[in-house]
């Protein structure tokens, strides 16, 4: 990857790594290159609901308007809304200001094509090399009338309507669900899509301050959901992240139902109504074992890549399949949107859900979850992957899988949008995979610092 773009987009603590500056050249370097054949393109703009998202869309829009495109701000509308809106709307290329699921002073940047998809390793590149080496001669400054406008539009009516058009009809009368906004994007867009399906909604964490965003709640804080979810006798509960990429349930006991059962559930829906394209589901290395047991025994063939959803839909497109995600609840169906739809996924189960007249907590057995451990260790950004050449580190990788003697694994992984070494470990006692994750990630800080 290059020095800017992480695996999703431009992403950093606001106003320190991710300047108003570096938003600035962003929105220049963004506008050329995605739109260098369009004379007066349009580029929509969307953002969650951090503090600092006025701020960078403030910065962004300089950018953007200076190389002569014209703006068009959606407000606070979720990372797929805008991926849909584009394409559908015929906008030329599209901007997100979001850092997803993590706190509210980290916040990023993220383009889209006018396919609604995020933008290749290649596009990248070239606008990183624009701004990180100053070819600032080969953007044009727009003068005069060529000087780009900005505008305000509401779309989200346009998006609700798409996604409710979806289901070809169904509705949720006679479900109770809690609904966990983490504060964020889609803190009005998805209660009013259940309430309007008919849902007997309870929506909780749907207040946004601008810093509260994901802090103790939603999709990556869950405990909240799964107390109400118990307290309010509802049928489930679901929960987003920051900017409704994500998605995750909770049955009706309060467990968790996270993104590899929901993807093993909705693949085999799709399987037995003959719409599971090549009879393929995409996974990550980070997928628990359960689920590749229970999917050799549904007859559901698996395609493993690496961590990241850019790498999910890359494999997607490649192989020509349908469903693909991450069990952090990050899950793509092509069928319907480019990217990752927290509200379209959570649909499309509750749907699943109602049809087959079966409780969640039933539908969840569909996999026995091996237990599985994933302990965070710190380490700047730029000695993320040092860790390779450790030979200390390596020893106690090895000695660990040694232990495990097949029986379960060991995946030491740099965060892709955050200063942290990943350490996973999954095997048949908890508290030994507890104990040697801490120990690991623990080596690697110390290691590292």
């Amino acid at each position: 990857m290059g020095k800017l773009f992480g695996t999703d987009g431009v992403r950093g603590i606001a106003n320190k790594e991710l300047t108003c500056e570096l938003a600035f050249d962003l929105g220049r370097a963004g506008a050329y290159v995605l739109t260098e054949t369009k004379q007066k393109p349009k580029i929509l703009i969307g953002k969650d609901t951090r503090i600092s998202c006025d701020m960078l869309e403030a910065a962004l829009c300089a950018g953007l308007t200076s190389v002569g495109a014209d703006v068009y701000l959606a407000g606070v509308v979720t990372t797929p809304a805008i991926a849909y809106l584009v394409k559908s709307q015929g906008f030329d290329a599209g901007v997100m200001i979001s850092a997803s699921h993590n706190p509210y002073e980290f916040n990023g940047i993220k383009f889209f094509n006018s396919q609604g998809f995020k933008l290749s390793d290649q596009i990248e590149d070239r606008i990183e090399n624009i701004i990180l080496n100053k070819k600032w001669d080969e953007v044009p400054h727009a003068q005069f009338d060529a000087i780009g406008r900005i505008n305000r539009v509401d779309l989200k009516k346009e998006y609700q309507e798409y996604l409710k058009s979806t289901l070809n009809g169904a509705n949720f009368r006679g479900l109770k669900i809690v609904i966990d906004c983490a504060n964020g994007a889609a803190y009005k867009i998805a209660p009013e899509v259940f309430e309007e399906l008919g849902a007997e909604v309870v929506v909780i964490n749907n207040q946004p301050d601008g810093t509260n965003i994901n802090k103790n709640c939603g999709s990556t804080h869950i405990q909240a959901l799964q107390e109400e979810v118990v307290k309010n006798k509802a049928d489930f509960g679901i929960a987003y992240d920051g900017d409704a990429d994500r998605t995750l349930f909770v049955d009706e006991e309060g467990n968790i139902v996270d993104g590899d059962k929901i993807m093993l559930l909705l693949a085999k829906n799709l399987k037995q109504q003959g719409r599971l394209s090549r009879n393929t589901l995409v996974v990550t290395v980070m997928s628990n074992m359960g689920l590749f047991v229970a999917a050799k025994e549904l007859g559901i063939n698996l395609e493993v890549t690496k961590v990241g959803d850019r790498y999910v839909l890359e494999k997607m497109l490649e192989g020509g399949y349908s469903i693909g995600g991450e069990q952090s609840g990050h899950i793509i169906l092509l069928d319907f949107a480019t990217t990752g739809d927290g509200i379209l996924t959570s649909l499309q189960l509750t749907k699943l859900i109602k049809e087959s007249g079966k409780k969640l907590s039933e539908l969840g057995k569909i996999m026995k979850v091996y237990p599985q451990v994933l302990v965070n260790a710190k380490v700047e950004n730029s000695k993320k992957t040092f860790y390779l050449q450790d030979p200390v580190i390596l020893e106690a990788i090895k000695k660990v899988e040694e232990k495990l003697n097949g029986r379960g694994r060991v995946l030491i992984r740099p965060s892709g949008t955050e200063p942290l070494v990943r350490v996973m470990i999954e095997g048949e006692d908890y508290e030994e995979i507890k104990k040697d994750a801490s120990e690991l990630a623990m080596l690697i800080e110390s290691r590292l610092s």
